[in-house]
């Protein structure tokens, strides 16, 4: 088979059908959106996060509608042996874990000398370091069956930094740094790493992020996502969560198992300036 029919083939969405996959943080926004467009290509999904019981159900009971099988587990991605026993109970309800999309993050706006350290410490032990303890719990599956894509998600602050959000962008850093070691340790592996980084997407924690900024910079919400937040974004709207989605199913298709090690960005332009 050559040409084009093979790249097509390569790229075929169906080739993910019966893989499993572990999305942290997937009860809302960015993860979520991915989960459901794993789900829609056939692969089993566990969703971990925090949120309204309810919600939750009723998001993976949806999930397991597409025709797929789907786990909900609540592990806290501050301690480690619970983020262990997520890759575990995944492991055993679906037999493998194929594909892990590490997402789960939480930000803080303030300066650095007001910082809280308790809020240092929890985005670093969330947005990093979680990253660090999937990745070396599911890493031993997916060497024993011969493939893995690991998808972490980052963001333009891994390639670039803004004011008071010192801890995010460290971590966001780190998570660039850990995925191009993983990559680089089972590039022989049949496993990538890849890390997406998106600019400003409409998520529960950026409109956060609307309102805490705000009150640094006294401004009006309307004025902060206007002059501050899409003002580094040349196409000047927020990112869809859709396009997030799209692109990390793409990396854990045939047609990605030659991209690793690669921070992807999806920021309107950002990190072009």
């Amino acid at each position: 088979m050559n040409g084009l029919s093979e790249v097509l083939t390569l790229a075929s969405f169906d080739a993910l059908r019966g893989k499993s996959a572990v999305i942290t943080g997937s009860t809302s926004g960015i993860g979520l959106g991915i989960a459901q467009a794993f789900a829609s290509a056939g692969v089993n999904v566990a969703l971990n996060g925090f949120g309204d019981a309810e919600e939750i159900e009723t998001n993976r009971a949806e999930i397991e509608a597409a025709g797929v099988k789907a786990l909900y587990n609540g592990a806290d991605m501050t301690k480690p042996d619970e983020i262990k026993g997520l890759i575990q109970e995944a492991e055993e309800t679906f037999g493998a874990v194929d594909i892990l999309v590490n997402n789960a993050g939480i930000q803080h706006v303030e300066p650095v000398e007001d910082f809280p350290d308790g809020k240092w410490e929890a985005i670093l032990a969330i947005n990093l370091s979680s990253s660090f303890y999937t990745i070396k719990a599911a890493m031993p599956g997916m060497k024993q069956r011969g493939y893995g894509r690991i998808i972490n998600i980052a963001s333009a602050h891994g390639l670039t930094a803004s004011p008071y959000k010192a801890a995010y962008v460290s971590a966001k850093h780190g998570v660039v740094g850990l995925t191009k070691t993983v990559a680089l340790e089972v590039a022989e592996e049949n496993i990538t790493a890849n890390a997406i980084c998106p600019g400003y997407v409409k998520t529960p924690m950026v409109e956060g992020q609307i309102a805490d900024q705000a009150k640094a910079y006294n401004m009006t919400e309307e004025e902060v996502v206007r002059e501050v937040i899409l003002e580094r974004q040349p196409n000047k709207r927020f990112i869809d969560v859709d396009e997030l989605a799209a692109l990390a199913l793409f990396l854990a298709t045939p047609a990605g198992r030659s991209m690793t090690g690669r921070a992807i960005t999806v920021d309107g332009g950002w990190t072009a300036r």
